[in-house]
């Protein structure tokens, strides 16, 4: 007979595992699949002492639990605020939390609780990704920062914490591709560069938008030849369509863009 909360299944090779569950305010939640029926058994004790208790998330202890912690996150926030998530989020009264462990979270305003509640959030080095139809899609793109983006030269964090995310906290100093702002003596250009076998510089601009556009134009260049590579071009709301072509045909890029 198997131990409360435990049940008992198989691999397809034939390998036993068991996995563990409890139900908790009428919601049957799962806490995982372990190799030993003990070890099941053991995760399920702690989960239905957890939600009897009034241990924070930063009671956890990773070596003294076998409740996994996105687990523990779960059934805190389910505890205290009334709504499970099965991602590790945290409702505060004008923001969430999202943990990865208890002394790392990133806060998000509330109107994107839909969406990370349903995509989990993945990190690899320094980047954060989201699985979006099947592919990872870095979610800085939600926020308007671009890919290649670098922290305090294209946006920044207003109150310096990098793991805050919440739109009011997140300033876009650079939102073109390929634009980087330079200042010397005082004055301000705006630099185009492309990745071609390293970084080229196609010229130096009065303004992003004009930069923007230089962009796009060594981009059409490159499209025309065989195997190119796919790079993705600036959209520049501020300007009409008519705009945009006559800027585009004023300005001049080398007609030597390295192979």
């Amino acid at each position: 007979m198997s131990k409360a909360g435990v049940y008992k299944t198989s691999k397809k090779n034939g390998e036993i595992y068991y996995r563990s569950s409890f139900t908790f305010r009428n919601k049957h939640i799962s806490l995982g699949s372990f190799p030993k029926e003990a070890q099941a058994n053991r995760a399920y004790r702690e989960a239905k002492k957890l939600a009897d208790s009034s241990l924070t998330i930063l009671d956890y202890q990773e070596e003294k639990y076998k409740l996994p912690f996105e687990k523990y996150v779960s059934i805190v926030n389910f505890r205290d605020n009334g709504v499970y998530f099965a991602n590790p989020i945290y409702l505060r009264k004008r923001y969430f939390e999202y943990y990865f462990s208890k002394t790392l979270c990133y806060k998000f305003d509330i109107d994107d609780l839909f969406y990370f509640a349903g995509h989990k959030i993945s990190r690899r080095g320094n980047h954060l990704f989201v699985a979006d139809y099947g592919m990872q899609v870095n979610f800085l793109h939600r926020y308007g920062i671009k890919s290649h983006a670098v922290a305090d030269r294209d946006y920044r964090f207003i109150n310096g914490d990098p793991t805050d995310f919440r739109y009011e906290n997140i300033e876009i100093i650079n939102p073109y591709y390929g634009v980087q702002m330079i200042r010397k003596d005082g004055d301000v250009r705006y630099k185009s560069t492309i990745l071609i076998n390293g970084t080229y510089v196609i010229g130096y601009y009065d303004t992003p938008e004009l930069a923007a556009i230089a962009y796009n134009k060594a981009v059409d260049r490159l499209s025309k030849r065989p195997g190119h590579r796919e790079y993705r071009q600036n959209y520049i709301e501020s300007l009409t369509p008519r705009e945009y072509a006559d800027l585009y045909g004023q300005i001049r890029i080398s007609n030597r863009l390295p192979k």
